[in-house]
């Protein structure tokens, strides 16, 4: 007779029951940020009213602050949408928060959850159990420093844009100055567009106006400025150039502003004198002060010894990233933040795809550039990218050159490694050899010897 029917278990024997998850962060806050109202999640036992929310006003977010404080919050996870984050992050963090700023791709919504409420707990949830990476950013000075460059391409932008305005108002008058001048922009072109809107017609005199320098002649000149100057084409122009003068007195304050920030940055205090730039042309859009200099004290090392890296450049890299190369163990997670590491998408011991992932990331855009800048070189990174695009194409050999410069500037940060271009020759012979191996390699499994010899004079 049973006392009692057994149950039967479903273990297997070599099987074991997972263990639950358990809490890393058990006072841990989570925020699903909106534009006009924020919703704040917290543990269900620090407040009967775990969930709530708080207007975007300033006087509201320091509401959430001290209701967080009040509850003994340590740390606040919360999504990165939009710059709607940027006042919260920085209220939270001053009053001594430390806030997680998640990528939205690792806080993905899962089926149930169309709610903003949940979506909070959610965020919460995932943060408490430590499921949540902090995306990167850097301190307040580097952060400062970022605003005031991401700005100054801003205005750049702008000014560009009125500069269009300029060559379309000479269109109008059919006055050919931007086939001529290579750029409108330049000595010769601003000095030619201040005296037509002075009211001077007379093309000789305005073709007085070229610089030494230009390479178009004085006859050429004269021939593209005689034109229809009617009125309104006229009071175009003059707003264009009015406008691009306007923005160019704003660049000027924004430099001063960026010196001034570069210079309160904590400097090097023995740093020998900064080797002379690989180039002393100065580019039409770089800072007005001395960049070389200042970054060299700065970080006592000199970026701009790597091939396509320049001052400008340089800086705005550094501005993205920040001086402590600490916050990547190693360089393989600094290109894989860049997103210039090939991805890696594995199912069943079967690569499904390598490829890069897609990002808006601005310190990889620029390595990019400095790629394609050094395409054309006879250095070590432009035989480098040559012998790539002619096997893989040159999208895939601007990513890897970017990489490879991207590798450079790690180890000259991190380990004070100088950079020294091993010259053209060097990939070329690397890829000489590699080939003749693959040439022996190959004549080996068919039974055949491989011999060197030197190639006839004039065979083709």
């Amino acid at each position: 007779m049973w006392s009692a029917e057994r149950v039967p278990s479903n273990k297997t024997k070599g099987t074991r029951t997972p263990a639950a998850l358990t809490p890393i962060h058990r006072r841990a806050a989570g925020i699903d940020i909106g534009s006009r109202f924020h919703l704040v999640a917290v543990p269900p036992d620090l407040d009967a009213e775990p969930v709530r929310s708080f207007r975007g006003f300033t006087a509201d977010l320091n509401q959430l602050a001290d209701w967080l404080v009040s509850l003994g919050i340590t740390t606040v996870a919360m999504e990165s949408t939009g710059i709607y984050w940027v006042p919260v992050f920085e209220i939270l963090e001053a009053r001594g928060l430390e806030v997680v700023l998640v990528n939205a791709r690792d806080a993905k919504n899962v089926p149930g959850r169309k709610t903003d409420v949940n979506d909070a707990q959610w965020i919460q949830q995932l943060h408490s159990y430590g499921l949540l990476r902090a995306s990167f950013r850097p301190g307040a000075e580097i952060v400062a420093l970022r605003a005031y460059l991401r700005h100054r391409e801003r205005l750049i932008e702008y000014a560009a844009s009125h500069a269009q305005h300029m060559q379309k108002a000479l269109m109008q008058m059919n006055l050919q100055l931007h086939h001529v001048v290579s750029d409108i922009t330049g000595v010769t072109g601003l000095k030619i567009l201040r005296a037509i809107i002075g009211g001077e017609r007379d093309p000789e005199v305005l073709a007085a106006h070229r610089d030494v320098r230009c390479k178009a002649s004085v006859e050429t000149i004269c021939e593209a400025l005689t034109g229809n100057y009617r009125p309104e084409h006229v009071f175009a122009l003059r707003q264009a150039v009015e406008l691009y003068d306007a923005y160019q007195a704003k660049l000027q304050d924004c430099d001063a502003e960026i010196e001034r920030t570069v210079r309160a940055l904590p400097q090097r205090e023995t740093v020998a004198p900064p080797p002379p730039p690989r180039s002393r042309k100065v580019q039409r859009n770089e800072p007005r002060f001395d960049v070389h200099a200042l970054l060299h004290a700065m970080l006592g090392v000199d970026l701009t010894q790597i091939n396509g890296l320049g001052p400008s450049s340089a800086l705005r890299i550094v501005a993205e990233c920040g001086t402590d190369m600490t916050r990547w163990p190693t360089v393989k997670h600094f290109t894989s933040w860049l997103t210039l590491a090939p991805g890696t998408k594995i199912s069943g011991g079967k690569v499904l795809s390598s490829r890069t992932r897609p990002s808006a990331n601005r310190a990889a855009a620029m390595l990019r550039l400095a790629a394609v800048s050094v395409s054309r070189t006879s250095t070590g990174l432009g035989a480098f990218f040559r012998q790539l695009a002619a096997r893989i194409g040159k999208a895939k050999a601007i990513t890897a050159t970017a990489r490879k410069i991207a590798v450079f500037f790690y180890n000259t940060l991190r380990h004070g490694s100088a950079y020294v271009d091993p010259g053209a020759n060097y990939y070329e012979e690397r890829y000489r050899q590699r080939s003749i191996a693959n040439l022996r390699r190959r004549a080996d499994a068919l039974g055949l010897t491989l011999v060197e010899g030197q190639a006839a004079a004039g065979a083709s």
